[in-house]
């Protein structure tokens, strides 16, 4: 029941993020995408962020089913295979692409790549578990 709820939570915050930055309304984005040499690799649009903000909210609606809080008829395994889905998304994510992003980054200067060692990374790790602790009770 705790690792729902804060799994759900945490997701549920990281979507209304994504969307407040698809309207132009979130935080600013300095610090949030890789960069090399002080530019960033890639400018998230509005699409973008609204594709991450919809896969986040899919993610929620799956943790939800997992804790048997909405549409309780569906078989088990569909939500297990769901929640275990999003535990191997945060992990990959924390791992990292072995140059820009993740534990196993090889550019480790400018604001993102500090962020991402203390921060993103690390929470990807706690979604990770939280996900692995929901999905296999």
């Amino acid at each position: 029941m705790i690792a729902a709820l804060a799994l759900i939570g945490i997701l549920s915050a990281l979507a209304l993020l994504h969307f407040g930055w698809a309207t132009g309304r979130g935080p600013s984005l300095v610090g949030v995408v890789p960069s090399q040499g002080g530019r960033p690799l890639f400018d998230p649009g509005p699409v973008a962020c609204v594709a991450m903000g919809l896969a986040l909210s899919v993610a929620v609606l799956l943790c939800v089913m997992r804790a048997g809080w909405l549409l309780p008829g569906l078989p088990a395994w569909l939500s297990q295979t769901g929640v275990g889905g999003v535990a191997l998304a945060f992990g990959l994510r924390a791992i990292g692409d072995f140059r820009y992003v993740g534990f196993s980054k090889r550019v480790r200067d400018g604001e993102f790549a500090r962020r991402d060692t203390w921060l993103y990374s690390p929470l990807c790790v706690v979604v990770s578990s939280l996900a692995v602790a929901l999905a296999w009770p």
